[in-house]
């Protein structure tokens, strides 16, 4: 099998799950507790949040940790919005994931705010000037991910990040999929805050963290015992922090030699395909893209007729988001980009993984050739 959809998620790392044992069992105690037990599960919460802020460039305190992405992109928006109160006028990008659009959402329903949209290019990237456009003097917050999850679209944040600050707005940036494939400097990206998630990069699942710079004010989703210093309540998850901080160091250690190989290894890929199906359209900017992940329509099929043909062939991939997944609706990404419903339903997005291969690649190409030859010998 080749496992072209680590956009979706990652396997998880032999590493992570040996580093995360022992908070399991000898050293399960609630970091909160002041006995043996729960000091060593509270040193191990901060070994992991120094571990993490190191990747970043951060302060350890900048460092809360989450369930998720999901969790992390809800409270980067409805807490730095709610707790910055400049304005009421929010900015996001229509190609964003649903958590930062169901967040904003909220913020519209339940408390009033004004949220509007910045246009994006075909390429699916926002650029400064469009941003510039759409800010208004009560813009409180802009969220704009650094990689798109369906087309691998890589945002320029930093001129972002300079445009939102000039006029006194703050930036948070989902980076999600860019982590293990981009550098994840908060300083270098200029943001005041990014999400991440454990499952991206080889923690298990339901890790994540949100960093937000100190100084700013925060309301929190969860109320509780007021952990995380009072911005996310609920007992810590010790051994998932522990197990997310040493995926994402892994991470960022072999990001470097990942991008390089896992990149030339799609570049190949798409070239075979442009071969084989010269009318296959490419989604995304042809150059700033993350290493691995590639999109295409393909007229004249159905993505997901494509992507169960692709699994008999033993190439398993996703027509889209993976939190979209069963959805009749086209990709809220491709149609903001400018396709047409109907062809953005011929969408199928290959996501490699740091183990892939230039023969993996070739062999995925050969499937995709066949795989909608067979498509297109069934739907009209």
């Amino acid at each position: 099998m080749i496992f072209a959809d680590h956009a979706a998620t990652t396997p998880v790392r032999r590493e992570a799950l040996e580093a995360m044992w022992p908070y399991l069992t000898g050293a399960f105690g609630n970091p909160s507790s002041r006995h043996g037990v729960g000091e060593a599960a509270a040193q191990a919460l901060a070994w992991a949040r120094d571990e993490v802020a190191s990747v970043v460039g951060c302060r350890a305190g900048d460092v809360v940790f989450t369930s998720g992405g999901t969790e992390a992109d809800n409270l980067a928006i409805l807490g730095l919005a709610l707790a910055n109160p400049r304005g009421r006028h929010v900015v996001v990008s229509p190609v964003e994931h649903e958590a930062v659009l169901g967040a904003a959402d909220a913020l519209r329903r339940l408390h009033g705010f004004d949220v509007d949209e910045v246009a994006v290019a075909p390429t699916g990237e926002v650029t400064p000037e469009a941003l510039a456009r759409v800010i208004r003097p009560d813009t409180t917050l802009i969220s704009v991910q650094l990689a798109n999850n369906e087309v691998g679209t890589v945002n320029p944040i930093a001129e972002l990040a300079a445009v939102a600050h000039d006029s006194g707005a703050l930036i948070h940036t989902d980076t999600v999929q860019a982590a293990g494939w981009l550098p994840l400097s908060i300083d270098g990206l200029g943001v005041d805050a990014l999400s991440l998630a454990g499952h991206k990069v080889g923690a298990p699942k339901g890790t994540g963290a949100l960093i937000v710079r100190g100084r700013l004010p925060i309301e929190p989703v969860l109320h509780g015992g007021g952990q995380e210093r009072g911005r996310r309540s609920g007992t810590e998850n010790v051994a998932g922090a522990v197990a997310f901080a040493t995926a994402l160091r892994l991470a960022e250690d072999e990001r470097a030699d990942a991008a390089a190989r896992v990149g030339a290894a799609t570049a190949r890929f798409r070239q075979l395909v442009t071969a084989a199906v010269p009318d296959a359209v490419p989604t995304g900017h042809p150059s700033r893209r993350l290493p691995g992940t590639v999109s295409y329509v393909f007229p004249g099929t159905g993505g997901e007729a494509v992507l169960l043909e692709l699994e008999r062939r033993g190439v398993v991939v996703s027509s889209g988001s993976a939190c979209a997944a069963g959805s009749d609706e086209p990709s809220h990404v491709l149609t903001a980009m400018g396709f047409a419903p109907e062809v953005a339903l011929t969408a199928v997005r290959f996501s490699f993984g740091s183990e892939v291969t230039e023969a993996d690649a070739a062999a995925a190409a050969d499937a995709v050739a066949a795989a909608v030859s067979a498509v297109r010998g069934i739907v009209p």
